[in-house]
């Protein structure tokens, strides 16, 4: 037998499960087809990171003046090199899952990985390499993490040209002088705030009432208003029906709560959503169950069949790396004869990284009422607060709620500038089931953003001081 455990995808839940698991003594290896750190570190999380990041400087720039400082002369972006930034920064995180690959003795096998029919103890993985060539490793236990892509629907199908997927947005060859964004999420909001904030012509379609619809009401409201504020066309309660990509220019055709509408532009970016890679990777010849497009698991992330595992995109639960991370440890640990509690999926953040940013952890005001909750809600503008307006951006508020009947913290939603890195405080309190009597109680550092928490937690319980 080859190796004690097998990994097939090198994500966030694959990669970081593979050097847990080699901590804990196994000897690993992992299969991946493509560049080590999968989607996020390659074509997702960090390189639109990178690209949102000169957007955010373009943006100063162009408004220099209400910082006191001119520029004199032409400022503009240079798509290319805004490109170039961006892959270079993802060549390097994926070449540092590298080193860390060699440092925990992990060896990768590079190839397309399919599981086989195994004998007894023996799993078999059998690898195909870029030359076709096959080969065949074995293991005591197997975790497949191979992660999701951009969802097709069947009106909109993408030609890598005109209508095109995620991995296009971020390397288009020119930037484009217009396009429509299909689909209001993460992935669709970020790239219409990118592409809006260098220049083009962005229209942002959402077939819900709200953009980033999965967000607390008042958030979504709050992003619309500093979407258009910013330029960015955007329509809700609205369904692309076809698009025409025979002309120059794209016709998207728009059914809204008006009436049809065609709107034109250079591109399309479709932006639906993620579909599980679940294809020509063997569960069906194991007889591995799926629901719904997604590999059945435990609590600890076991399939029905003994010894094969599954985490991150391709098991039910929110599509985001930390969650398949934390996953892939969950899992290592449990293989390794250790006892790790499951994963609580109520207390899991979720972050968007448009101008304003957004995150949030726990359930919204709707859920909230939905559930029967009697609810207490503190709310603190960062028009209120010293930090964001002497930074020169200050849309957004933080947005607490509590159960009125025990102080149980239900939920945080938050929108404004480097919320993201505020929610952390958040999770950890709800983890320890802190009071908001301990926050309101706990010295926030002033001048920060981070502060505005302690404010709404405190307006929350009717002893708000700025507002």
């Amino acid at each position: 037998m080859n190796y004690d455990l097998i990994i097939i995808g090198s994500g966030p839940g694959g990669y970081v499960a593979a050097i847990r698991a080699s901590q804990l003594g196994l000897k690993t290896a992992v299969v991946e087809k493509s560049e080590l750190g999968g989607v996020c570190l390659n074509w997702g999380c960090i390189p639109t990171k990178a690209l949102l990041k000169s957007a955010q400087i373009f943006n100063y720039i162009k408004h220099s003046e209400n910082y006191g400082i001119q520029i004199t002369g032409e400022v503009k972006p240079d798509f290319e090199a805004i490109v170039k930034r961006s892959r270079t920064v993802a060549e390097g995180m994926s070449k540092g899952i590298q080193y860390l690959f060699k440092k925990n003795n992990i060896e990768v096998i590079n190839g397309v990985g399919k599981i086989c029919q195994h004998k007894a103890e023996e799993k078999i993985v059998e690898v195909t390499d870029s030359e076709g060539h096959k080969k065949e490793f074995t293991a005591k236990n197997i975790i497949i993490a191979t992660g999701s892509r951009s969802k097709e629907l069947n009106n909109l199908k993408q030609d890598g040209k005109k209508i095109i997927g995620y991995r296009e947005a971020m390397t288009l060859p020119k930037q484009p002088d217009s396009i429509v964004v299909i689909g209001s999420g993460a992935i669709g909001s970020e790239f219409a705030c990118f592409y809006n904030s260098i220049g083009t012509k962005v229209t942002l379609i959402e077939v819900l009432p709200n953009i980033v619809p999965i967000e607390d009401e008042e958030v979504s409201k709050q992003l619309e208003r500093s979407f258009k504020k910013a330029g960015i066309k955007v329509m809700t309660g609205s369904m692309v029906t076809s698009v025409d990509t025979s002309g120059d220019l794209c016709k998207v055709f728009v059914n809204t709560k008006k009436g049809d509408e065609i709107i034109e532009a250079e591109l399309v970016f479709s932006a639906v959503g993620v579909t599980a890679n679940l294809e020509g990777i063997g569960l069906e010849d194991l007889n591995i169950k799926t629901e719904k497009g997604k590999v059945k698991v435990d609590d600890f992330y076991k399939t029905n069949v003994d010894g094969y595992y599954a985490i991150g995109d391709i098991v039910d639960g929110p599509a985001l790396a930390h969650v398949a991370s934390h996953e892939g440890i969950i899992c290592v640990e449990k293989i390794a004869g250790h006892n790790p509690k499951p994963l609580d999926y109520t207390n899991i953040p979720g972050c968007t990284y448009t101008f304003p940013e957004i995150a949030s952890v726990g359930i919204t005001e709707k859920q909230a009422i939905e559930a029967g909750y009697k609810i207490n809600i503190g709310k603190f503008p960062f028009t209120a607060s010293g930090k964001a307006s002497s930074s020169g951006n200050r849309d957004g508020f933080v947005k607490v709620i509590f159960d009125a009947e025990n102080g149980e913290w239900l939920g945080a939603h938050l929108i404004g500038e480097n919320v993201t890195e505020m929610i952390a405080e958040v999770v950890v309190a709800r983890k320890l089931e802190t009071t908001g009597r301990e926050i309101i109680d706990s010295v926030h550092p002033h001048p920060t953003m981070s502060e505005a928490i302690m404010e709404a937690v405190a307006a929350a319980y009717n002893e708000a001081i700025h507002i």
